[in-house]
């Protein structure tokens, strides 16, 4: 199965497999300061609300820590305090607030590393933070990266500072990457014993690229870069040498038909692995008028990346839950859709912000 969110755009493609005819629980997350429990039925194609919890600010990420069964929320506030939550959710889907800290301004992704401690993009302000867990009401913040670069950017509009984007962790778990679009790096952070982290070494992308989120293959031998401003997915082989990681591009593609350039506005948003099978979501490409598109590739044994095709989208607030053939990769048909909220406003931070599987 595969999930989408929309706010007039593709928001994000979360994978997952229904390995039985039992139902499912698919969390989300809403700008207006909610986190959402779905349950899909398999037996009737139908997506209905479980349960919603108001937890403030603008949840813009959710992660999820299944053996705790525990998500956590960075909230993209600008203004006043920002803050970092996290939520129980029962196994029956049922959600309750467990621990909240104020943090930075303007978070957009977080990640659990080392055992017991969570790093934070926030994009608005160039920084990263860290806090050791579990959240309390008391000031927990472990460490702050403040970010700095020479001048803007290829692209001074969107790169007049560096704004990192995500925050994820090696195959190995020993090191953090955070893609910047704004300095055009993919930075990297080693892991000590305390979860104190210590800046390592960058990769250096082309001028306008603007690296945005990443995901490693299955294997863990591959790492993938989606692309905001180019339009773009880089493959990476790595290595680990003088205590950090290198990385080796390989393989660009852009996210359109025959390698073609993206239409003027559009942006790449998530990048999701699952088996062999890469997907990026392509936001205001309108290349469905009036609706985007999903991107498809097929990986070969090496990492390189073989275009599949596109997948429409739709102008609203809904979750949706589509078929994927596990053999080909290939999205199907429309299994069921439920609106969440509000609809949301292209280019806004508004409608809704993540959407996952229970797994």
């Amino acid at each position: 199965m595969l999930i989408m969110g929309y706010f007039n755009v593709v928001l994000g493609i979360f994978l997952g497999f229904l390995k039985s005819s039992n139902c499912a629980n698919i969390f989300v997350s809403h700008y207006s300061g909610t986190v959402n429990t779905l349950t899909f039925s398999p037996a009737t194609n139908s997506l209905t609300l479980n349960s919603s919890l108001r937890i403030g600010g603008q949840p813009s990420w959710l992660h999820w820590d299944l053996a705790s069964r525990t998500l956590y929320a960075p909230d993209e506030t600008s203004f006043g305090s920002g803050s970092l939550t996290a939520v129980s959710a029962a196994n029956d889907g049922k959600l309750s607030q467990i621990g909240k800290s104020t943090a930075p301004l303007g978070a957009v992704a977080c990640v659990l590393y080392g055992g017991g401690y969570i790093a934070i993009a926030h994009y608005q302000i160039s920084t990263i933070s860290t806090f050791k867990l579990p959240l309390s009401s008391s000031p927990s913040v472990l460490q702050t990266f403040s970010l700095k670069m020479s001048g803007p950017g290829t692209i001074p509009s969107r790169q007049d500072a560096p704004h990192p984007h995500q925050t994820f962790v090696d195959p190995t778990g020993a090191f953090i990457l955070v893609p910047d679009l704004g300095a055009d790096l993919i930075r990297i952070y080693a892991i000590g014993t305390g979860g104190e982290l210590t800046a390592c070494g960058s990769y250096v992308e082309v001028g306008g690229t603007g690296p945005r989120h990443g995901a490693f293959s299955g294997d863990g031998k591959i790492l993938y870069i989606a692309n905001e401003l180019a339009n773009t997915v880089h493959a990476f082989t790595f290595a680990y040498t003088n205590g950090c990681m290198s990385l080796t591009r390989f393989q660009t593609l852009t996210t359109f038909p025959n390698n073609s350039t993206a239409p003027k506005g559009s942006k790449v948003g998530e990048i999701h692995i699952k088996d062999n099978f890469l997907y990026v979501s392509n936001r205001r490409d309108l290349s469905f008028s009036p609706n985007d598109s999903i991107a498809s590739f097929s990986l070969d044994s090496a990492g390189k990346m073989t275009r599949l095709r596109c997948r429409w989208d739709q102008t609203t607030a809904n979750v949706v839950v589509v078929k994927r053939d596990p053999t080909s990769g290939k999205l199907g048909p429309q299994l069921a859709s439920l609106r969440v909220g509000t609809t949301g406003t292209a280019e806004s931070d508004n409608g809704l912000s993540a959407v996952l599987f229970d797994q």
